[in-house]
């Protein structure tokens, strides 16, 4: 794979592991228009998780809506790897955003790929039909007058989970198909969303669902990753599957936490932490070193 290209390692700096938001923007010498000869060049394509929203700093210039970290997984990589890093992640994208401009100011992402990619990220799928949020919100207003209970479950169960395949399933193959059209000879990653919520226990109201509730979460979060793994192996792109190791490291794990609870300040609230996008750049390196 790209383990023969990879050069010496650039520390990126420590910090608590929580989510960090504020006006500051810094500049990103990974991130570069002009590619410099013999270096492997990494195009990050995404949404929210894939931007880092909630880590600061932001990147320089990038677009305010974007929230675009310069510690999110695809700088975190490029800066250990010593790539070139073309980011285009935005929050708030879905699968239609990669085709067509998300915000004036902010093309298509698929224009970041013009034939030079070595490596292609992507992670993408969780807003297409409001997937996430939406589950989040009908969850988080059932469990108000009956947080026991799995009031959730018995109201919307279906009508959450049948999206998945009738709707994101092809529509994250369909994306696939075209980056991978765009970018015939780089490596393209799918990277899967991260548990969200524990298996039992919970930590109401720090993440508003009913205790009942969580199983019908994580089925969700499991079908949107097999959704993402199937498209894929079918269109030949390597998934890197973030549910094992983020198992331990949900929104209720307290200090050992990977994704900010619903009571967490700023846009970072339901997304990965700091610590969060370098568990994400660790395991897409293994993906790439493999």
């Amino acid at each position: 794979m790209l383990a023969a290209v990879a050069a010496l390692a650039v520390g990126c700096s420590a910090d608590d592991g929580r989510s960090e938001t504020d006006d500051t923007v810094t500049s990103s010498a990974a991130e570069s228009s002009a590619r410099e000869p013999g270096r492997v060049r990494l195009v990050n394509l995404g949404d929210s998780f894939a931007s880092g929203t909630g880590v600061r700093p932001l990147v320089e210039d990038s677009p305010i809506f974007c929230l675009r970290s310069s510690r999110n997984f695809a700088h975190i990589v490029a800066a250990e790897d010593d790539y070139d890093l073309v980011d285009v992640s935005c929050a708030g994208a879905d699968t239609g955003d990669l085709t067509e401009a998300q915000y004036e100011g902010v093309p298509p992402q698929l224009d970041a790929l013009d034939g030079d990619a070595d490596v292609v990220t992507v992670m993408i799928g969780g807003n297409n039909e409001g997937t996430y949020g939406r589950a989040i919100d009908l969850c988080g207003q059932a469990a108000e007058a009956d947080p026991l209970g799995a009031p959730c479950t018995e109201r919307h169960g279906r009508d959450l989970i049948d999206p998945v395949d009738r709707d994101i399933y092809p529509a994250v193959r369909e994306a696939l198909r075209q980056v991978r059209s765009k970018a015939p000879s780089a490596e393209v990653l799918l990277i899967g969303y991260p548990w969200l919520v524990p298996e039992d226990g919970g930590c109401y109201p720090e993440m508003k669902v009913a205790a009942g509730d969580l199983a019908l979460l994580r089925r969700l979060q499991v079908a949107v990753n097999d959704a993402g793994r199937r498209a894929a192996d079918e269109e030949g792109v390597r998934f890197v599957d973030m549910l094992p190791p983020s198992a331990g490291h949900d929104a209720c794990a307290g200090p050992q936490r990977w994704i900010e609870p619903m009571t967490a300040s700023g846009p970072g609230r339901l997304h990965p932490n700091a610590a969060g996008q370098e568990a994400i750049a660790e395991q897409v390196r293994k993906a790439l070193a493999g």
